[in-house]
């Protein structure tokens, strides 16, 4: 839309706009590229420039963000090192074609003509992720966003070019991957998280070979088996894909996802002897979630799910066959009484590892159900009416603590509700 602020510029509609117009999907923000102008120029007009690194500015009046044309050129290993030129005389198509896909690389007038010079709509259509050029190469996060396009998009079918993924392993071979700070390799991937296939992020990235290096917690368990009676799949890998893509059609918390993601990274390191069996794996995926959550700076109430649900989703899914004292203690783990939320999250973890199961898609999990009931019955117990009437103060936790216990025994009484002994 003109305005003062833009009369007489020359200004497309770029990127992931016209990308996503194109496909019919709806279009969250705008990115505008202006060709022919100085900074000087829009400071000028009013807009505010943002950033130290790339000539940025934002709309006066609806802070939609412009970005002078501009070109780059790598002198340094990693996504840091680049020299960023931005002049009048850079051309719109010299600014697309450093961009990382030809779906990425279009751009639209104020007359709604599609300019496309390197086939984006051909590949939208034929639902193709392909690099623009060989530049592509010199950033390594494009490893990354070619991924997460792979889950944004999966459902639509797109593919990565055979090309692109070999550009992407001949990356990988030289080491660009090592060069990528933790916090960008977690901004990708909580994106890709976010969305309905978040599977085709880490399968992509192990296709490229990029997920042993960057999370070769997860890529190890590729490979190992695990009971046919129990996990029809049988690979631990497979395993873990379904049940992240399983935690994506239960809950939109990406803690949820993420834990679900990292819940039997111990069954890697199950030596092979023990195989299927993998006792003990609960305690080691502890331990590795927190290699995980430390080497990528993931941010606490993650690290936190992830852990408990590593360390009891065993535990709930043998709920039915549980003592009281057993769910008592899960609930404390859980820090139901302060944090009952967190219990809610870790079921539904729970919950996507038993249906992320080939057969098991649509079976009820009756073990959410059943710990829900207790930890509802747990938080019903009076507190205040137990503390008045103990007769010492030092009394009241273990007169509440039977009480809890009391209130579990008995709503495992009813139908449907039995818990195990001792």
């Amino acid at each position: 839309m003109s305005s003062a602020a833009t009369d007489g510029l020359e200004i497309y509609l770029v990127g992931g706009a016209v990308r996503d117009r194109l496909l019919c999907l709806p279009v969250d923000e705008s990115d505008y590229v202006v060709v022919g102008a100085s900074a000087q120029a829009m400071r000028r007009r009013g807009f505010t420039q943002v950033g130290k690194d790339f000539p940025v500015f934002l709309h006066p009046e609806t802070k939609d963000e412009y970005a002078l044309a501009r070109t780059e050129r790598k002198r340094a290993p990693g996504y840091h090192g680049f020299d960023v030129y931005a002049a009048p005389e850079v051309t719109l198509e010299q600014d697309l074609a450093r961009r990382d896909l030809t779906i990425n690389a279009l751009a639209e007038d104020w007359d709604g003509r599609i300019i496309d010079p390197f086939g984006g709509v051909s590949d939208l259509k034929a639902r193709v992720l392909r690099h623009v050029s060989a530049a592509f190469a010199e950033d390594p996060v494009r490893i990354l966003r070619v991924a997460r396009f792979s889950a944004r998009f999966a459902e639509l079918g797109f593919r990565v070019a055979d090309e692109t993924m070999a550009l992407m392993r001949e990356m990988v071979a030289a080491g660009e991957v090592d060069a990528l700070v933790p916090e960008r390799v977690w901004q990708e991937m909580a994106k890709a998280l976010s969305e309905s296939r978040p599977s085709r992020f880490f399968r992509v990235l192990r296709d490229c070979g990029a997920l042993a290096r960057l999370l070769p917690e997860l890529d190890r368990l590729w490979g190992v088996p695990q009971p046919a009676g129990s996990h029809p799949e049988i690979d631990a890998g497979e395993h873990a894909m379904l049940v992240v893509d399983m935690a994506a059609r239960l809950s939109d918390a990406l803690e949820v996802r993420f834990a679900a993601l990292c819940h039997d990274l111990g069954k890697a390191t199950t030596p092979a002897a023990q195989w299927p069996q993998h006792h003990g794996h609960e305690a080691r995926s502890v331990a590795l979630v927190g290699d995980v959550c430390a080497r990528l700076r993931v941010p606490r109430r993650f690290c936190e799910l992830a852990r408990l649900t590593a360390r009891y989703h065993g535990q709930v899914h043998r709920a039915h066959a549980l003592a009281p004292a057993a769910l008592l203690g899960l609930f404390e783990a859980a820090d139901l009484f302060r944090r009952p939320r967190r219990l809610e999250q870790m079921l539904l973890a729970c919950e996507a590892d038993y249906r992320g199961r080939t057969g098991f898609e649509e079976r009820t999990y009756a073990q959410g159900e059943l710990i829900r009931r207790c930890a509802r019955a747990v938080r019903q117990v009076n507190e205040r009416a137990i503390a008045a009437a103990a007769t010492a103060r030092q009394d009241i936790p273990e007169a509440l603590r039977r009480a809890r216990l009391a209130a579990i025994a008995q709503t495992c009484r009813r139908p449907g509700g039995s818990v195990g002994g001792a």
